[in-house]
């Protein structure tokens, strides 16, 4: 089985950015593609906001219920850009909440489904979780901890669920939209569209049993976030 042959790639963030590109992308390879946000979106979904963790282990249970899950692509991700002691400290604790809590209470509720079927997880971390930025201390702390949370996950579930860390650099996404206009790209900047990052990480899922992409990282080549 795979999630070719009738299971369920479950995406968080799904309603928008490379979560929905990822979305599409499995369905439009014939594969199932059941999306986790806060907003609605069309498709198969579930509303949920990942930062309650018993209502993300509803969600799951939810999807798992609609049929085998074999995949999960966690791509929920939000920013609190500024100094330390501008930003909010409940807005800045969202951030952490949403990126890597957010993310870990996902794929611990989905590991049982994942380890029958020698399933496969895909984190999404950053650039900025391998390089750190002033003002934006929540972002960079949420990503770095998503890199060793996945690089533990991967040496812990090795030989029974795959395990893929994706670092991205800038993507044309929402994500940037209503920002300060210091804290969003340049207006010559090349970034990557979230289309061709979410072939990557079909190509990841798609890797044959026992053969795992531990870890991918994908920038546009002329953006100054990598190296």
């Amino acid at each position: 089985m795979g999630w070719r042959d009738g299971e369920t790639v479950m995406v968080t963030g799904g309603a928008s950015g490379l979560g929905a590109a990822v979305a599409a992308a499995v369905r439009a390879e014939g594969g199932r593609a059941v999306v986790l946000d806060r907003q609605e979106c069309t498709g198969d979904h579930v509303v949920v906001d990942l930062t309650d963790r018993e209502a993300a282990e509803r969600a799951v249970a939810e999807v798992a219920e609609r049929g085998p899950l074999g995949a999960v692509v966690c791509a929920a991700g939000i920013d609190a850009c500024g100094a330390l002691a501008e930003v909010d400290a409940d807005d800045w604790e969202r951030v952490i909440r949403v990126n890597l809590l957010g993310t870990v209470a996902v794929v611990r509720a989905a590991l049982p489904h994942l380890r029958a079927g020698h399933g496969r997880v895909v984190t999404v971390a950053s650039t900025l979780g391998l390089r750190a930025v002033a003002e934006a201390t929540a972002y960079c702390a949420s990503k770095f901890a998503v890199v060793g949370f996945s690089r533990a996950l991967a040496a812990e579930l090795a030989g029974s669920v795959g395990v893929t860390l994706l670092v991205p650099g800038g993507m044309n996404t929402p994500f940037f939209d209503g920002r300060d206009e210091r804290f969003r790209p340049g207006p010559d900047a090349h970034l990557n569209h979230p289309d061709d990052v979410a072939r990557a990480i079909l190509f990841a899922l798609d890797q044959p049993p026992g053969c795992d992409v531990r870890e991918l990282l994908v920038c546009p080549s002329t953006e100054s976030s990598w190296p």
